[in-house]
C-alpha cells in the first residue's frame, strides 16, 4: 500500500463516528463467537453436566434423592441445574451451621425451680401419666434429641380452627410479662389483622411481644403490617429470608412450625397456621379438619426452648443469656396435670432426623394398630417398608388423607404412593368434609403424636418441625374418637377398584412422585 492509499484510510477512519466504531467492533465479536458456537454448546453442555453431577454427588448422602437429581441434570442438563440450584441444593450452609452452634447452646438452659422433679431422665423406668406402660420409645426420642419425658401436664385438644383461636386470644389477652409466636404461614387478613391487633395493644401495655415467621410460607405478612406492632414496642422477624445477593436463595428448609408460648406457662402446637382458611371461611378449602393442643405445665418449658433457640437464630438475640430474667421465659406454675409429654423438633440443623426416626420406630413396634391423620403422604422407602411390614403382619394400619387437595402436584405423588400400600393391606381413607389438614399418629393404645409434621418427605427432612408425643390412654382415646368421626365422613378406598384407575392417571402419578424427595 502506497503513503497515498495509508493515508486516505486513516482519513477515514478519522471520519466514522465512535459510535459507528464501537457497534463494528461488536459485530466482529458476535461474528467470531458465531463461529465458535458449534464448537462451545458441546463443551457448555459438558461443563454444565459433569459439574452438577459432581455437585450432586458431593451433597447428597441418600442414593435415591441422588440417582433423581442426576438423572434430572443429564436428561436436560440447563433446565436440570437451574432447578436442583433452587430446590435441591442447601444454599444456607453457614445459616445452618449457625442454628447447630445455637442448638448447642440451648441444650443447657436455665432450669425453673421445680422442673427436675417432674422431669423423667431416658433410665428412669416410673410409669407415664395415668399409669400406661413406659414403653422405649420415650428414651429412644431423648437420644435423638427430644427433650425429657415431663408429667403432671394438663393437654386440651382442639379439632377445629374455632375453638382454637378462641382459647389463643384468651391466653394472649391475659399474658402479664411476655407472648412468643412462631408460625410458617402468618396471612394478612381478617383473622391475621386481628391478632397483630391484639398483639400491638399487649405490646403497649408492656408485655413483651416477639412474632417469628417464616419468610416463604408468611410471603404476603408485609412490612407495614407490622410497624403498628414495632411503634408499640414489640417485635417480629422473618425465618431464613430469600437473598439471593448472599446466596439464600432456597425455597427448601422451611421454618414450618406452630407455637404460641405465654409467659412459660402455657403453650399451643399443632397444625394451625394463622389466617382465615383455619377458620373454614376459604370457599376454596371450606371445612377445615385440623388438632392443636394447648399445653399447661413442665412440657411448656421445652416449646419456650425451641422458640428461644429459633429467636436467637432469627434475630441475634438471646433470651437465655440475660442473668438478670432468665427465668422470666420458664416458669413451671402448675405441674398437676395427668399427662406424660415429651416434645420433639427436628430440622436440616440436626442430621439425626429425630420425628422421623421416632415414627418408624413407633410404626415397627405397633402390636394392634397404627393410625395416621397427614395431609401429604410421600414416605420415604424406610417408612413405607415399616408401614406394609406391620400391616401384612397383621396390625390395623389406617392412613386418613386428602379427597379435595390442596396442591394438585404432592397429591398425585401421594395416590401413587397409596398404591403401594393397598396392597399391603393398609386401610386408606380420603376426607371428603373438607380440607383434612391435622397431623397426628397414635399407635396401640399408650402412644400419640400431634404436632406439625406431614408423614412426607419435606417433614421429615427439610422443614423445621416440633411434635408433641404423648404417652397417656386418655390422649389415644381423645384421638381415637376424633379419627372414628373422620372415618365416617371419609370415603374407605377398594384395592381392587383402585388398581383399576385410568391408565392416564396412573402415569401422571409416577411423573409426580418422581418429585418425592422434595416433596
Amino acid at each position: 500500500m502506497n503513503g497515498a492509499a495509508i493515508a486516505a484510510r486513516a482519513a477515514a477512519w478519522h471520519t466514522i463516528h465512535p459510535g459507528e466504531l464501537g457497534m463494528s467492533i461488536f459485530l466482529d465479536i458476535v461474528d467470531e463467537l458465531l463461529e465458535w458456537l458449534p464448537l462451545l454448546l458441546p463443551l457448555l453442555h459438558f461443563s454444565v453436566v459433569a459439574g452438577t453431577l459432581t455437585w450432586i454427588l458431593n451433597t447428597k448422602r441418600d442414593a435415591t434423592p441422588a440417582v433423581a437429581w442426576c438423572l434430572l441434570v443429564f436428561f436436560l442438563p440447563l433446565l436440570g441445574a437451574l432447578i436442583f440450584y433452587i430446590f435441591g441444593y442447601q444454599h444456607v450452609d453457614r445459616p445452618i451451621r449457625r442454628k447447630r452452634r445455637h442448638r448447642r447452646r440451648y441444650q443447657k438452659p436455665p432450669q425453673p425451680v421445680g422442673y427436675p422433679a417432674q422431669m423423667l431422665t431416658a433410665e428412669d423406668e416410673r410409669p407415664l401419666g395415668d399409669g400406661g406402660p413406659r414403653t422405649a420409645l420415650a428414651p429412644l426420642a431423648a437420644r435423638f434429641g427430644a427433650a425429657p419425658v415431663t408429667t403432671g401436664n394438663h393437654v386440651d385438644f382442639y379439632h377445629e380452627g374455632a375453638p382454637a383461636f378462641a382459647a389463643m386470644r384468651a391466653a394472649i389477652a391475659e399474658a402479664r410479662d411476655h407472648v412468643h409466636l412462631e408460625f410458617f404461614i402468618w396471612q394478612p387478613d381478617e383473622l391475621g389483622r386481628e391478632l397483630l391487633a391484639l398483639l400491638t395493644d399487649k405490646a403497649r401495655h408492656g408485655v413483651e411481644v416477639r412474632l417469628l415467621y417464616d419468610a416463604m410460607g408468611s410471603h404476603r405478612l408485609r412490612w407495614r403490617l407490622l410497624r403498628p406492632l414495632h411503634q408499640a414496642g414489640g417485635k417480629s422477624q422473618p425465618f431464613l429470608p430469600l437473598n439471593p445477593w448472599r446466596r439464600r436463595f432456597q425455597l427448601n428448609l422451611r421454618n414450618h412450625r406452630k407455637i404460641l408460648v405465654v409467659d412459660g406457662n402455657v403453650g399451643f402446637v399443632g397444625g394451625l397456621n394463622v389466617g382465615d382458611e383455619y377458620l373454614g371461611k376459604d370457599p376454596h378449602f371450606g371445612y377445615w379438619r385440623d388438632t392443636h393442643l394447648r399445653l399447661r405445665g413442665p412440657a411448656v418449658y421445652d416449646l419456650q426452648l425451641i422458640f428461644c433457640e429459633d429467636w436467637d437464630f432469627a434475630a441475634n438475640e438471646k433470651l437465655v443469656d440475660r442473668v438478670e430474667s432468665e427465668h422470666r421465659y420458664f416458669r413451671v406454675e402448675s405441674a398437676d396435670g395427668p399427662y406424660a409429654a415429651q416434645i420433639i423438633a427436628s430440622g436440616p440443623d440436626d442430621e439425626k432426623k429425630a420425628i422421623r426416626e421416632v415414627t418408624f420406630a413407633a410404626i415397627i413396634r405397633a402390636r394392634q394398630r397404627v393410625w395416621i391423620a397427614s395431609p401429604y403422604f410421600v414416605p420415604d422407602a424406610a417408612l413405607l417398608d415399616a408401614l406394609r411390614l406391620a400391616a401384612l403382619s397383621g396390625v390395623d394400619v389406617r392412613f386418613l388423607g386428602l379427597f379435595h387437595p390442596d396442591k394438585w402436584f404432592p397429591f398425585y405423588a401421594c395416590r401413587y404412593w397409596w398404591a403401594e400400600v393397598l396392597r399391603a393391606g393398609v386401610k386408606v381413607y380420603q376426607y371428603t368434609k373438607g380440607m383434612m389438614h391435622a397431623k397426628v399418629m397414635i399407635v396401640d393404645d399408650d402412644f400419640a403424636s400431634v404436632g406439625t409434621a406431614n408423614f412426607d418427605n419435606r417433614s421429615m427432612f427439610l422443614n423445621f418441625e416440633v411434635n408433641c408425643l404423648l404417652y397417656s390412654h386418655d390422649a389415644v382415646r381423645e384421638l381415637e374418637t376424633a379419627f372414628q368421626c373422620d372415618f365416617a365422613e371419609s370415603i374407605l378406598l377398594d384395592p381392587d377398584v383402585y388398581a383399576e384407575r385410568p391408565f392416564a392417571g396412573r402415569i401422571l402419578e409416577n411423573a409426580c412422585r418422581l418429585a418425592s424427595p422434595i416433596l
